[in-house]
C-alpha cells in the first residue's frame, strides 16, 4: 500500500511539473464570491457543458471603424454595416479557431464531431465528463451553492497551454460559474422592490401649477399656450423652445424605441396627456409593445408599476413625432425586473434579444450573461418567464431612448466594457442610443453603493468622491441631461409651491444635473479637444483635487482626489428636464428629471432620420462625432452647476462642459447639418 501511495504521489507530481512548464494560469479567482459557498467536488463522470470563448480579432479597431461611418469628415460617413458584416469583422480569425480545435483533438479526450463551432464564430462548445475537463484545464471542479439554493459549477483557477492561452478569451465553467444546474429550494419573497436594477431618472410633485408665478412684462405678446412655459412645460413649449415642427411622416423603418423595465405605462394616463396637451395627436394613440423575456405592459392606473417613468417617455415621444410610431421594449419578467432575484445587471438581456450573437459573445474575459448579475431564463420564480432567454428575437429601432441607469461602480468593469463594446457594434449598424445621465449632480442615486447622497469614499469615511453614471460613461452612448436652458438644482420637497420661491428648508429630495467623468472609460478622441479646453478655464473646478485612474480602476479617490481627470466626460447634450405637466394615476402632476431629456433628444433625431429618408439617405447613427465637430448646431448653455458630495461640483461654461454637454437642440440647424452629410 505504501509503495502504491508513493507511485500515486509521483504521478501527481509529474502532472504538476508538466503543467508548470507547458501551461500557464489563464484565470484565477482573486476574491471569494459573495453569497456563494463552495460545496462538494463534481462527480468525475458528470457531463459538463464546456464553452471556450475565442479571442476576437479587431476589437482594438472598433472605435476607428465606428469613426469611419460616424465622423462627418470621413468619406465613408453613413455607410453603416449590416449585422452580418459586423459579426464577421470581429469574429476570431481562422487561425485561432484552427489552433484551439487542434489542441482539443490532440488531447485524445474529444472527438471532432463533439465540437460545435457556433455561427457567430466567437466560441466553441463541447460537452465532456468532468474528469476530462479537469485534465484538459489542469483544475478541479466544484459545486457552488448560492443563497437561493442554486447549484453552479466552477473552479478557482484553470490552466491552458502557453500557445493556446493567447487565442482563448475565457473558459466556462471556470472562474466564472456555470448557469444554474438545479434548484434545491426556491426562496419565497415578499412584495416587489419599488425600483428596478436600473434606476429610473425622474421625480414628480403635486400640484401642477405655481400660483406665485408672474409673467415677465416683456412676454405680453407671447401666445397664451406659451406664456407659462417657465413653470408648466408642455409639448407646445418644447416645440417652441427647440423650433421643432409638427411631424408629418410615418415610416416603419424610423419608428422610435423606448427601453422600459419594471415600470410600465398606463394607457389611460397617456391618453389624458395627449388629449389635454397634444392637440395634433389622437388621444387613443398607443405604442407597439415588444415583450423581452416576459416583460408586460401596459398596466392600469394605481398599479405599483405605474410609477410615471414609462408614461412620460411615451407622452413626450408620441406628442413630438406623431404620426411616426413608437415601440416600447418592455424588458424582463416581474421577478427579475423588480429586483426580487437579487440581480443588479443592466440591459444585457435586452441586448441579447436584439443581437443573438451577444448571448454568447466573448470579450473582456466574459462570455455571455453574468450569473448572479443578470437574470437567467427560464425563470422558476412565481410569475417568471418560463421560456428560454430570447436571443436575436427582435430588431432594434434606429433610435433608442433609455431613461434608466445606475452608477458605474454598481457593475464590474469588464461587464460594462463588454456591454459598451456591443453598443459600439450597434453604432456601426446605424443605431443612435441615447441615455439619461442622472439627477443627483456629481453623485449617483442616493444609497446605491455610496452614502445617503450617493457619493463615494476611498476609506468609507468622508464620502466626498464623485460617483459617475452608467451607461452615460460609455463613449458610444449619447448621454443626455435635463436642462431648462440653464443648469438647475431643485430641492423638490422644500420648494415653495405657493410663491415659486426657492428652498426654505434643508433638502429632502435633491435634483441636480448629472454629469462628470467616467472611472471606467478614457476620453474618446472625438471629445478630447473639448475636455482639454474645459480644464483650462478659470472655473471653481480648478480647486478640486483629482486623481488619474489606473487600468483596473482600483485607485478611485487616490491622493484625496474627487474625480478622474482622464475619464470620458458626460453628458454630451441637453434638453429640458423640468416642470413637465403630465398625468400619473389619472391625476395631473409635474415631473422633473433626465428622463425627460432622453426622449426629447431622441425625438429630434427621429425627425431628422425621417427627413434624410425622404431624400434617399440613411440614418445618422452614432451622432457624437458629428456634434462635437460642429457644436454650433446646438444652443450652448453657460449658466449653472451640478453640486453634491460636499462640493460645488462642476460648472457650466462656454463650449462643452460636464453639466450641460454641448447644449440643447436647435432643430433647424441640426436638420440642415445632417441633411448636408452623405
Amino acid at each position: 500500500m505504501l509503495w502504491q501511495q508513493v507511485l500515486a504521489n509521483t504521478a501527481l507530481l509529474a502532472v504538476a511539473l508538466s503543467l508548470s512548464t507547458s501551461h500557464v494560469v489563464h484565470e484565477k479567482r482573486s476574491v471569494s464570491l459573495p453569497h456563494v459557498h463552495k460545496r462538494r467536488r463534481v462527480d468525475s463522470d458528470a457531463i459538463i457543458p464546456v464553452r471556450i470563448g475565442l479571442r476576437q480579432s479587431n476589437l482594438h479597431t472598433g472605435y476607428d471603424r465606428l469613426m469611419e461611418v460616424s465622423h462627418p469628415s470621413s468619406v465613408n460617413y453613413g455607410k453603416h454595416l449590416s449585422k452580418e458584416e459586423v459579426h464577421s469583422l470581429f469574429a476570431p480569425d481562422d487561425e485561432t479557431t484552427h489552433i484551439v480545435k487542434n489542441w482539443l483533438l490532440r488531447s485524445n479526450l474529444i472527438q471532432k464531431h463533439d465540437i460545435i463551432h457556433y455561427e457567430n464564430k466567437s466560441w466553441l462548445a463541447v460537452d465532456m465528463p468532468a474528469k476530462h475537463a479537469e485534465t484538459l484545464f489542469g483544475t478541479k471542479y466544484y459545486e457552488h451553492e448560492t443563497k437561493r439554493g442554486e447549484l453552479r459549477i466552477g473552479c478557482d483557477q484553470y490552466h491552458l497551454p502557453r500557445h493556446i492561452s493567447n487565442h482563448v478569451d475565457f473558459v466556462k465553467p471556470g472562474v466564472k460559474l456555470s448557469a444554474p444546474l438545479k434548484k434545491r429550494e426556491i426562496e419565497k419573497r415578499g412584495s416587489v422592490r419599488s425600483s428596478p436594477g436600473g434606476i429610473s431618472r425622474f421625480s414628480n410633485i403635486k400640484p401642477p401649477s405655481y400660483p406665485g408665478w408672474k409673467l415677465p412684462s416683456e412676454a405680453g405678446g407671447i401666445p397664451l399656450d406659451l406664456q407659462n412655459c417657465g413653470v408648466n412645460i408642455t409639448p407646445t413649449c418644447i416645440k417652441a423652445l427647440y423650433d421643432i415642427p409638427t411631424a408629418c411622416h410615418n415610416q416603419p423603418k424610423n419608428a422610435m424605441g423606448l427601453f422600459e423595465t419594471f415600470d410600465a405605462f398606463s394607457q389611460e394616463d397617456v391618453s389624458l396627456f395627449l388629449g389635454k396637451f397634444a392637440n395634433n395627436t389622437p388621444s387613443n394613440t398607443a405604442p407597439k409593445v415588444i415583450s423581452v423575456d416576459g416583460g408586460t405592459a401596459p398596466v392600469k392606473p394605481g398599479s405599483d408599476r405605474n410609477g410615471g417613468e414609462s408614461n412620460i417617455d411615451l407622452d413626450l415621444a408620441i406628442s413630438l413625432i406623431y404620426p411616426q410610431s413608437v415601440i416600447v421594449y418592455q424588458v424582463d419578467d416581474l421577478p427579475i425586473a423588480s429586483g426580487n432575484t437579487d440581480t443588479s445587471g443592466f440591459i444585457n438581456t435586452f441586448l441579447d434579444s436584439i443581437d443573438g450573437s451577444y448571448c454568447d459573445y466573448s470579450s473582456f474575459g466574459i462570455t455571455g450573461d453574468s450569473p448572479g448579475i443578470d437574470g437567467s431564463y427560464p425563470d422558476p420564480h412565481q410569475g417568471g418567464f418560463n421560456d428560454s432567454r430570447q436571443c436575436g428575437t427582435y430588431e432594434l429601432t434606429r433610435v433608442l431612448s433609455i431613461s434608466y441607469g445606475e452608477t458605474e461602480i454598481d457593475l464590474p468593469k469588464p461587464y460594462v466594457e463588454r456591454q459598451c463594446n456591443e453598443i459600439m457594434k450597434l453604432g456601426l449598424q446605424g443605431h443612435t442610443i441615447l441615455s439619461s445621465s442622472g439627477d443627483f449632480g456629481v453623485a449617483g442615486f442616493p444609497g446605491e453603493d455610496g452614502d445617503e447622497r450617493g457619493c463615494l469614499s476611498a476609506h468609507r469615511s468622508n464620502s466626498t468622491i464623485y460617483n459617475p453614471d452608467y451607461p452615460s460613461g460609455c463613449p458610444y452612448i449619447t448621454s443626455t441631461i435635463k436642462d431648462p436652458e440653464s443648469a438647475m438644482q431643485v430641492d423638490i420637497a422644500a420648494f415653495n409651491l405657493a410663491t415659486g420661491d426657492g428652498p426654505t428648508s434643508p433638502p429632502l429630495r435633491f435634483f441636480a444635473t448629472g454629469g462628470g467623468f467616467s472611472n471606467y472609460f478614457p476620453i474618446p478622441s472625438y471629445q478630447a479637444h473639448e475636455v482639454c479646453q474645459y480644464f483650462k478655464k478659470d472655473l471653481p473646478l480648478q480647486s478640486l483635487p483629482y486623481y488619474e485612474i489606473n487600468a483596473n480602476a482600483t485607485n478611485i479617490g487616490q491622493n484625496g482626489g474627487v474625480y478622474n481627470r482622464l475619464g470620458r466626460g458626460y453628458p454630451d447634450v441637453s434638453a429640458n428636464g423640468a416642470f413637465l405637466l403630465t398625468f400619473l394615476n389619472l391625476t395631473e402632476r409635474k415631473f422633473f428629471g433626465t428622463s425627460l431629456a432622453a426622449p426629447i433628444f431622441g425625438s429630434v433625431i427621429t425627425l431628422i432620420n425621417e427627413e434624410r429618408s425622404v431624400i434617399g439617405k440613411g440614418p445618422v447613427g452614432f451622432i457624437n462625432p458629428a456634434l462635437y465637430k460642429n457644436p454650433s448646431v446646438l444652443n450652448d448653455i453657460t449658466n449653472g452647476s451640478n453640486p453634491n458630495c460636499g462640493s460645488q461640483g462642476f460648472q457650466a461654461s462656454k463650449g462643452w462642459d460636464p453639466v450641460t454637454g454641448l447644449g440643447t437642440p436647435n432643430y433647424p440647424k441640426m436638420l440642415k447639418y445632417f441633411l448636408s452629410l452623405p
